[in-house]
């Protein structure tokens, strides 16, 4: 049976799809590269090439360079030739993250992306010399205890994208994924 045009690009593209699932993000191997958002698009040019648009989490990112070639890698194997392009507008935001991609996150131990963030509050504890987040914030919770009662250390944590914060319950550090 021989695939008409419409079918068989339908099918190339699918098969492109189903080989990118397989990728993680670099800097947090629990996720692929498809629930992060960071994979926009696969583009059939014809049936041995295709163009994979891709959006980095930040313009800076480290990473982006091991994606292009683990991109390129997966589908070089698959007989394909790739042309991987980096998208910058619209920029990424952690709305593109899957609900998946969030609970893998918490279960990693990195809180995920609060859905609001408020405008950041000057309010000062002085017990403990920490903001207290304003009304329209919702507090970071603990990936590891669940406790509510954090707070921001540093703007930067392992990454760039991700924040510092401290669990005043369990006393443990914890990465926090930046809301963009």
């Amino acid at each position: 049976m021989i695939l008409n045009s419409s079918a068989s690009q339908h099918k190339v593209v699918q098969d492109v799809w189903k080989a990118l699932d397989g990728l993680t993000d670099p800097e947090i191997p629990v996720i692929t590269l498809r629930e992060m958002g960071i994979i926009r698009d696969v583009e059939f040019i014809a049936e041995d090439s295709v163009v994979v648009v891709i959006t980095p989490t930040y313009s800076g990112c480290p990473a982006m360079e091991q994606i292009h070639d683990d991109v390129r890698n997966t589908l070089k194997a698959m007989g394909l030739q790739v042309e991987v392009r980096t998208q910058l507008a619209p920029a990424w935001t952690t709305d593109w993250m899957t609900d998946i991609a969030k609970d893998k996150l918490k279960a990693y131990g990195i809180a995920p992306p609060n859905r609001q963030c408020g405008a950041p509050s000057q309010q000062i504890s002085v017990v403990h010399f920490l903001r207290k987040p304003s009304s329209t914030e919702q507090a970071v919770e603990c990936p590891r205890c669940g406790s509510s009662h954090t707070f921001e250390s540093s703007k930067f944590g392992s990454t760039a994208c991700k924040a510092l914060y401290k669990c005043l319950d369990c006393q443990e550090p914890f990465d926090y994924f930046k809301p963009y």
